[in-house]
């Protein structure tokens, strides 16, 4: 099998898997399939998580995850689509990113990974078994990845920002007043 095939096929199997996952997801924010709290749970969710305003976010969550991952499992439009994705997961790496790396404590190891696989599918394009090379690439222009990643990752660094302000000003007074080397003592 030439090289260029085997590659065409590995992006494939990675597009499917990542945007399969992403798109499921999604659907579980918007929907409340597969045992997702649809857009009032996932609302309750945002609001929880600091998320301002909070069903706006669910819906952008959602929104990125599905069509994010439908068009990276497609190979659609795929500089947006990959874009999308490493643009909400960044959003939902900020929540898991004080509890660390691993995902086993909470961390934002499962979080970051998809957005680095969206990102580096946006940047390397999807391949030839895909709706973009049927349609001649017209939506999988190189100067189309750049644009995307920097307008989505400047919105999800504003949303990380507006969270992190939210978070900030519901901060317990006593967490606030207190020495650095009491707080979280009784943790």
């Amino acid at each position: 099998m030439h090289t260029s095939t085997r590659s065409d096929i590995a992006l494939l199997l990675f597009r499917l898997g990542v945007g399969g996952t992403l798109a499921a997801h999604g659907t579980q924010k918007l929907f409340g399939w597969f045992g997702g709290g649809g857009l009032e749970g996932t609302a309750a969710g945002m609001q929880a998580m600091g998320f301002v305003p909070p069903k706006a976010s669910a819906v952008l969550a959602g929104v990125g995850e599905t069509a994010g991952g439908l068009a990276l499992a497609a190979g659609l439009a795929t500089p947006l689509g990959g874009a999308a994705a490493a643009s909400t997961m960044a959003a939902a790496g900020a929540v898991h990113h004080p509890a660390g790396f691993f995902a086993t404590e909470g961390g934002f190891e499962y979080t970051g990974i998809l957005a680095l696989a969206g990102a580096a599918v946006a940047i390397s394009g999807p391949g030839r078994f895909s709706l973009d090379h049927l349609l001649g690439d017209r939506l999988n222009r190189p100067w189309m990845s750049a644009v995307a990643l920097t307008v989505l990752g400047a919105a999800s660094a504003a949303v990380i920002a507006r969270r992190n302000r939210a978070m900030a000003s519901t901060a317990p007074a006593a967490v606030l007043d207190a020495p650095p080397d009491e707080v979280g003592a009784g943790a």
